[in-house]
């Protein structure tokens, strides 16, 4: 036979009596923004090709470098 008490899969929030729907609402948003699960689904949502995503990564880790380039800069003198 099948067991029909199985413990749910996935991201879960339990409500107890009393307990506000909204609230419930807000910690699963949380939790499923720090398990960064909705930015692995916008990332399957389309195709991108290995071409793309090579050039995307590539212009992130300049834009990175130059920042990191900017902060370690002495300012500029102001007279």
């Amino acid at each position: 036979m099948r067991e029909t008490n199985k413990k749910p899969r996935g991201t879960v929030v339990f409500l107890r009596d009393g307990d506000d729907v909204g609230r419930a609402l807000r910690k699963f948003k949380n939790k499923i923004e720090d398990s960064n699960k909705l930015k692995d689904l916008q990332k399957k949502e389309f195709y991108e090709k290995p071409t793309t995503m090579r050039k995307r990564k590539a212009g992130a880790a300049k834009a990175r470098w130059k920042k990191k380039l900017k902060d370690q800069q002495l300012p500029q003198k102001m007279y």
